[in-house]
């Protein structure tokens, strides 16, 4: 299967991140395997990305060219 946007793979895992916590180990694998087929990445990363859930980065908002003295 192709790529998904970013936008709806971060919907993906709000929507299973807390049914892949909640579940048993044999389950956890099926949305694993699930989740990596329908966005393409590697297991591992999807892995990760279910555990963590959805993090916000914010940035500083400080960068090389928009330095202010």
């Amino acid at each position: 299967m192709g790529r998904i946007s970013m936008a709806t793979r971060d919907e993906l895992v709000v929507a299973l991140a807390g049914r892949y916590a909640a579940s048993n180990r044999m389950e956890r694998g099926r949305i694993l395997d699930e989740f990596a087929a329908l966005s393409g990445l590697h297991r591992r990363h999807a892995m990760r990305l279910l555990r963590a859930g959805i993090v916000t980065v914010i940035g500083s908002g400080n960068r090389a060219g928009d330095r202010r003295d």
